[in-house]
């Protein structure tokens, strides 16, 4: 792709992405439309980097740590990959790669939080490439789905996965094996406006942790591909939810989010005495980062 496709995407593309964003429905509340107003601006101030941003931090995979108080997986670590988006920025042979990466850091578990399977092409052999993964991780590798595995044949790669020992949690919890702790997986909520958005998040909370009883929900980590799914796992008691979703906006300045469309956008967030974690993806929708280079998170869990 050459410099001048790319800055065609940066000056179409991206307010084209943020119309989207604005009338997609996510809870948006009024300081954050103000925001937008201006979000003219940006694509002129992000000419100069494109470059930089389509040819060096986009790939990247900046690895991040981070400590966790949760006694029922004391010892363990915990690798979070997230928004892979395999397609036409992220080939097959930079998966392995990436699953190779998360891999020379020896954690005890990958979860993987939505919107990795993206091609209807690639998604067999990813499918494969993920469960010959699974020998690095001595804990398994756990799938939530996310909103572009719902765009991309779902039910095909649905099947797939059951034939693999990649653990699937679509609305349901899993305890992991030789432990008392526990991992649910929430699906995605499609609801447009606030009020149904709000119930049928809720709804499927419940889903995902229905068969885990009430006194264990503090051994539980939560993985949702949205990250207002942070409310939720907080309210019942969780001591951790991982999400994506949001790319970390993809651009930032002084590590903090440019287009903060989301009520979470990046990062650590602490509600109580629950921490929820928004990753900023492992891939693209534009074939760029500025300031917001993918990652990989890592979570030592503590007693």
């Amino acid at each position: 792709m050459s410099v001048f496709i790319v800055l065609f995407a940066v000056l179409i593309l991206l307010p084209a992405g943020l119309t989207f964003f604005v009338y997609r429905r996510i809870p948006v509340d009024q300081s954050r439309r103000r925001f937008l107003k201006g979000a003219a601006l940006y694509p002129a101030a992000l000419v100069g980097g494109s470059a930089y941003g389509y040819g060096y931090e986009r790939k990247l995979q900046v690895k991040r740590y981070y400590d966790i108080t949760l006694p029922a997986g004391a010892g363990l670590s915990v690798a979070q990959i997230s928004d892979v988006h395999l397609g036409k920025f992220f080939l097959l042979e930079d998966f392995r790669n990436l699953l190779r990466l998360v891999a020379a850091d020896e954690p005890d578990i990958l979860v993987v939080t939505g919107d990795l399977f993206d091609d209807v092409a690639m998604n067999p052999e990813a499918v494969k490439i993920l469960d010959e993964a699974v020998d690095y991780f001595p804990k398994g590798i756990y799938f939530c789905i996310g909103n572009h595995e719902q765009y991309r044949n779902w039910g095909r790669t649905a099947k797939l996965l059951k034939n693999t020992r990649v653990h699937m949690l679509i609305g349901r919890a899993e305890k992991v094996t030789g432990t008392d702790l526990w991992l649910a997986g929430a699906e995605f909520p499609w609801a447009r406006d606030d009020e149904s958005f709000m119930q049928e998040k809720a709804d499927l909370m419940q889903k995902a942790i229905k068969n885990i009883p009430a006194e264990e929900l503090k051994q539980t980590i939560l993985l949702a591909h949205h990250p207002e799914f942070i409310d939720n796992g907080a309210e019942a008691g969780i001591p951790l939810t991982l999400t994506g979703h949001s790319h970390g906006t993809q651009f930032g300045i002084f590590g903090l989010p440019l287009l903060p469309v989301y009520k979470y956008n990046r990062g650590m967030v602490k509600i109580g005495d629950s921490v929820g974690y928004v990753h900023c993806g492992n891939g693209s929708w534009l074939p760029m980062r500025i300031g917001c280079p993918p990652e990989i998170a890592y979570f030592r869990l503590k007693g």
